[in-house]
């Protein structure tokens, strides 16, 4: 599956509850270490989501404060390590939908 073809929807999912493309991307930049550049060029080539992490500067170091359920599955349980990231970022794009304070997705 491709980031690019998904990208997009996290916008419209955060813009419908009031949020913006700015927040979506600084959580991007926050999990992956990507900047504004790099993610523009992943979006560019369609790069899948295998690719997306494998190639993320840095996973932040505190991943493993991003707990609770996504789709179901208890995000700090998912063994398979990419779908785990995948998730990671469904739940952030999940909490600033809900509303939470920047800080607290970022886990400041």
């Amino acid at each position: 599956m491709s980031f690019a073809g998904v990208y997009p929807h996290y916008i419209v999912k955060a813009e419908k509850k009031g949020r913006t493309k700015s927040e979506v991307d600084d959580i991007i930049f926050w999990l992956t270490g990507y900047d504004a550049g790099m993610l523009q060029k992943h979006i560019e080539d369609k790069t899948n989501f295998e690719d997306f992490f494998a190639q993320a500067p840095q996973l932040n170091p505190n991943v493993s404060k991003i707990t609770g359920v996504i789709c179901g599955y208890r995000v700090e349980e998912i063994e398979d390590k990419l779908m785990q990231k995948v998730r990671y970022l469904d739940k952030l794009i999940d909490e600033l939908a809900k509303g939470k304070a920047m800080d607290k997705i970022l886990r400041k």
